[in-house]
């Protein structure tokens, strides 16, 4: 055990920095450490970022961590620092149990339409509205100039690094060291192979000072970025922490960063980052909630946060993640330990982790392609899905010096069998989950974000936030939204512009260990008078087009109605972003009706 000068509520702080790889692409997102996700497109999850788990016990914290990397840049290159309080244990974490994880609470936006019964008849030619939408790594790049270490300038040169631990985890060689000062730590790294940022020397020492030690990755010699997968740290105390203060290196403004917690207690907030809900009122309502990571940003740089604090995305059971794909009865790594290599896919096939149909695979663990790649790779100039079709077809093709049948099934055992029994066990074993996200600049990044559990939270859910459009008989339409501000409307459903004194958060406040948040600014009041003073031009009803954009035929969609308000009708996007229309009532809902009954509307964003 090693003696550590940093309080023990510090023990269980993890921070994690990319020191850096290769340079990459121009074009391609700088992610700080491993915490960037990206939160625009109408997808269930952005598979472009990384996003780490804390699980809180009693006396330890794990921190699952996903790691992704740029193809473009070099396997040999890559490289993560762990710096952390002791020395953890390794394993490989499951990447199905991050996907399941953000899958079930990715915030999700969305809106009903619903038009006031009038009393007209059929023969009503007012027309209708527009329904169908034409929905058609971390840390700094250093590059060649930075490689190296920096060596020492004093005239006493001080000794190496101590090494603490040397381990193979999965993909991964890891190093766990000790050194006198971040000069020493550089140095080290540089002569190992790892490239560095010089800007990262000061911000090295700092974490020595605080008693800090090192945790280094390297992909295993001869290992591609295939084979990359999550990692899971284990060490003692119940205080975890993000790092910030390295990932600062290589920032663009704005970096996403989500944590996700597992825990008995309850929801998880920032210890000394303040918490903000946002200003609904703020958010494009018409457009799914598109400009979400917009607000957020901006919500979180509001007096006083200034730049330091997070918004809850959820709170609540963990039951809502589902456990699909994380393990099966079926797999057994037993049954490849004397197996012939033109017998593995048939194999993999028996046991539900991958599907081949003609000359396509469909591999049903993300690990497994890598895995795939490593022990039985692709010959130059075969299709993939023709070769794991067909192994016999192509055994003399196969590379013996690449597969191992023991080697491969004690690699299959660590990192998608053991993972998954893990994974499966997590959520068994811990009923409560949060997940938090904040964006940061570099500017931002001066202090380690700590959290803990609140029992007296109450639980908050974004996974179906559904505002409801509403069209009076008279008057003008308005968006109701679902935390009770009310916003004027248009006919033609765009949001209207809000005045520049109009706020982003609609409270900051600070999560104390027990009780109610701390609200430090509300604005309530303000939202409410700025709301009821906008004058919004409700434009002209537009007549109602089908998903095919020409416009509704009212005599042969048209039926009758007499309910005051919402029918059943839905609509929205298919899974393509394609508009999709559909009637659970029996046929479409004509042009005259939608002025007469209400019409229902659903349509949907994942942020």
């Amino acid at each position: 055990m090693i003696s550590l000068a940093r309080p023990l509520r510090l023990a269980s702080a993890l921070a994690l920095v990319a020191l850096p790889l290769a340079t990459a692409p121009a074009e391609a997102d700088a992610c700080g450490g491993t915490f960037c996700d990206q939160s625009q497109n109408n997808m269930p999850v952005d598979q472009t970022g990384e996003t780490i788990v804390f699980v809180l016990a009693e006396d330890h914290t794990e921190a699952h961590i996903q790691i992704q990397y740029d193809p473009e840049t070099d396997a040999e290159k890559f490289g993560w620092i762990v710096p952390m309080t002791d020395i953890p244990e390794f394993s490989v974490a499951s990447q199905q149990f991050f996907i399941n994880l953000l899958n079930a609470t990715v915030p999700v936006y969305g809106f009903v339409s619903q038009a006031e019964f009038c009393g007209y008849d059929e023969s009503y030619s007012g027309g209708g509205y527009d329904t169908c939408s034409g929905g058609a790594t971390g840390g700094s790049s250093a590059g060649d100039s930075a490689s190296g270490g920096t060596g020492s300038t004093s005239g006493d040169i001080p000794p190496p690094p101590e090494i603490l631990l040397r381990a193979t985890v999965g993909a991964f060689d890891v190093v766990v060291l000790q050194g006198e000062n971040a000069d020493v730590v550089m140095t080290w790294l540089g002569d190992a192979g790892y490239y560095q940022d010089p800007a990262a020397e000061p911000i090295l020492q700092e974490y020595i000072d605080d008693g800090y030690i090192f945790a280094a990755f390297k992909l295993t010699q001869g290992a591609g970025i295939d084979e990359i997968h999550p990692v899971s740290l284990r060490y003692p105390g119940n205080e975890p922490c993000v790092p910030i203060k390295l990932t600062r290196i290589a920032a663009q403004d704005n970096m996403d960063i989500r944590t996700l917690f597992l825990g008995a207690k309850g929801r998880v907030g920032p210890s000394n980052y303040h918490h903000v809900t946002l200003n609904e009122a703020q958010l494009d309502w018409s457009m799914l909630g598109a400009n979400y990571k917009e607000v957020v940003s901006l919500a979180v740089d509001s007096e006083p946060a200034n730049g330091r604090a997070f918004v809850t995305e959820y709170a609540g059971a963990s039951s809502v993640v589902s456990p699909d794909g994380l393990l099966s009865d079926k797999w057994d790594h037993t049954v490849f330990t004397e197996l012939k290599p033109i017998a593995v896919v048939d194999a993999l096939a028996d046991q539900g982790l991958i599907e081949c149909n003609g000359a396509r695979c469909t591999y049903n663990h993300p690990l497994l392609q890598g895995l795939l790649y490593q022990y039985l790779p692709v010959p130059d100039g075969v299709e993939e899905g023709e070769f794991y079709s067909c192994l016999d077809c192509y055994e003399g093709l196969i590379d013996s010096d690449a597969y191992d049948p023991a080697e491969f099934s004690a690699d299959l055992l660590e990192r998608i069998i053991e993972p998954g029994v893990h994974a499966v066990e997590l959520l068994d074993t811990w009923p409560y989950l949060t997940r938090l996200y904040t964006t940061m600049s570099a500017a931002e990044m001066t202090e380690d974000p700590f959290f803990h559990e609140n029992p007296d939270l109450p639980d908050f859910d974004q996974s179906s936030m559904i505002a409801t459009q509403w069209f009076p008989c008279s008057g003008s339409p308005e968006w109701q939204l679902p935390g009770g501000f009310v916003v004027p409307g248009n006919f033609q459903q765009t949001w209207p512009e809000m005045p520049e004194e109009m706020p982003w958060a609609h409270r900051v406040e600070v999560i104390p260990p027990a009780g109610a948040p701390q609200v430090e600014v509300d604005n309530t009041q303000l939202i409410d008078m700025l709301l009821g003073a906008l004058k919004v031009d409700p434009g002209v009803v537009k007549a109602r087009q089908d998903c095919h954009g020409s416009e509704s035929n009212s005599e042969s969609n048209s039926s009758t109605g007499t309910e005051d308000s919402a029918s059943s009708s839905t609509g929205g996007f298919d899974d393509d972003g394609s508009c999709a229309c559909r009637s659970e009532g029996g046929s479409p809902l004509g042009a005259g009706l939608l002025a007469l009954a209400s019409l229902g509307f659903l349509r949907r964003r994942r942020s």
